[in-house]
């Protein structure tokens, strides 16, 4: 059959091949329905969008995958060689190729439009006025978060004032600084209220990743990048570092506490402010 003339015949390793192939499609299909192993619960407004597009994404290329291991599968089955073939080539099909490629060119424009839209409505989108800004600093092998306290300013920092007891270089005689707030590994927001985060790092590059609110923005040396998001569903999550930043990376976490009330997040701002003092 290798040369197109003949009925080929069905082998042993070629139905041993396809068996393998079609154990392969429904194992796939099983853990893309059932959703076995999957993201962590979701707890961010525009999260939403973020597994939309990742699962338009995943039928496409689920689609495609189940189709050619499938037509792959069938035709090692079907028309084994019989020994003595030659194999024949066609140099190409214009039809087929034009289909392929205009098709292909269409759904990856979509899904890249689709992409697009959610990362501007990020990134490029306005953060509500009512938004809590919190300045995240990553550290080998920390998270520090930083308050502005009830003013709303934030204190001046230094760097020539970091200690062991101040990861931040946060300057106490700043007026500013007075009702500032400084907590290690420990990030409290309120829930359905906008936070605005600003990642910063004092050391390597590291990557600020909720992996329950969707987000993960890199923290990069002498640079404040800006990122916000709502969250939507009250708990204690994940901060972790994406970024492979050094030795100690494993242990480079932290909890997000989204507390349940306005009132429980600002009595906890309070307990913290009275340890400083």
């Amino acid at each position: 059959m290798a040369d197109g003339n003949g009925n080929g015949r069905i082998t042993v390793s070629g139905l041993l091949f396809g068996a393998t192939i079609l154990a392969l499609i429904i194992a796939s299909l099983y853990l893309f329905i059932a959703k076995p192993f999957w993201f962590p619960t979701l707890a961010s407004v525009h999260g939403k969008d973020i597994d939309s597009v990742f699962g338009a994404v995943l039928v496409v290329t689920g689609i495609a995958f189940v189709i050619v291991q499938g037509m792959l599968g069938f035709f090692v089955v079907r028309y084994g060689e019989q020994g003595s073939e030659r194999a024949s080539y066609w140099h190409d099909n214009p039809k087929a190729e034009a289909f392929l490629l205009i098709g292909t060119a269409v759904i990856l424009t979509v899904l890249v439009f689709m992409g697009q839209k959610v990362w501007a409505d990020i990134y490029f989108s306005k953060v509500p006025d009512n938004a809590l800004v919190i300045q995240v600093t990553g550290e080998q092998f920390q998270w520090n978060f930083h308050y502005a306290g009830k003013d709303g300013v934030f204190g001046r920092t230094d760097n020539a004032l970091i200690t062991g007891d101040n990861n931040i270089g946060l300057d106490r005689s700043d007026p500013a600084a007075k009702d500032d707030i400084w907590v290690l590994g420990e990030m409290h927001v309120p829930v359905n209220r906008p936070v605005k985060v600003r990642i910063r790092s004092k050391d390597v590059i590291n990557s600020f990743f909720l992996p329950n609110l969707r987000v993960k923005q890199d923290a990069v040396p002498g640079m404040s990048i800006e990122v916000w998001f709502t969250p939507d569903k009250a708990g204690e999550y994940e901060i972790a570092c994406a970024e492979l930043c050094g030795l100690g990376h494993y242990k480079m976490k932290g909890s997000l506490v989204v507390d349940k009330s306005e009132a429980d997040f600002e009595k906890w701002l309070q307990d913290k402010l009275a340890e400083q003092q």
